[in-house]
């Protein structure tokens, strides 16, 4: 099946036909770059059915867990744990406050401060994305096999370990005696990299 975008196939046309050796490694990388947009399509495609973007959803699904531990978060605690900005997390919840998804409660000791968390109707519009959100993921998987799925997320993360941001995570945190990442706990950290896609 070809999935690739008329450009990726005109480059390793190119590219084949100088270099042929590069138009193996070429195609693997753009199938990659092609499925992941396909996959992003698919998750903003979902989410705009509910007047949700990327960015939206993923602060749902914070307070989402929160709310278990019967606590709201801070506005710079959200934008941490989302990889944003204060400023983008302010104009996020700007607009799921006004759709009554969420509230901003102030602090009682300190009026400056406040903390975020679901109202009624965003817990229960949360609590059906996710669910929707997962059985989505699990069925683009589903016709693999669980050794396929740990084949992949091994692969996956070695191709990971090759880009600038993997190599800066490896030099901040390199490998005991120098020994390649194959441990149980690399693993684990490849197969985070790549859970719950949300769109870019």
């Amino acid at each position: 099946m070809e999935f690739l975008a008329r450009k990726h196939t005109a480059f390793i046309e190119a590219f084949g036909q100088n270099e042929p050796v590069l138009a193996v490694p070429l195609r693997s990388c753009f199938e990659v770059l092609a499925l992941a947009a396909a996959i992003d399509r698919d998750c903003a495609r979902r989410l705009s059915v509910y007047d949700l973007s990327e960015g939206r959803f993923v602060l749902l699904f914070l307070l989402d867990r929160a709310e278990h531990t019967g606590q709201g978060l801070a506005p710079h605690v959200l934008a941490e744990r989302a990889g944003v900005t204060r400023a983008t997390v302010t104009g996020l919840l700007d607009g799921l406050e006004r759709d009554a998804l969420v509230r901003r409660i102030p602090s009682r000791v300190d009026r400056r401060s406040i903390s975020v968390a679901l109202t009624k109707k965003g817990a229960v519009l949360t609590t059906r994305l996710f669910r929707e959100h997962a059985a989505w993921i699990a069925g683009l998987l589903q016709g693999l096999s669980a050794s396929e799925r740990d084949t992949l997320s091994a692969l996956l993360g070695k191709i990971w370990r090759n880009t600038d941001a993997g190599r800066a995570q490896i030099a901040q945190n390199p490998p005991a005696d120098g020994v390649a990442l194959e441990s149980t706990e690399a693993k684990a950290d490849s197969k985070q990299q790549f859970f719950l896609p949300f769109g870019s």
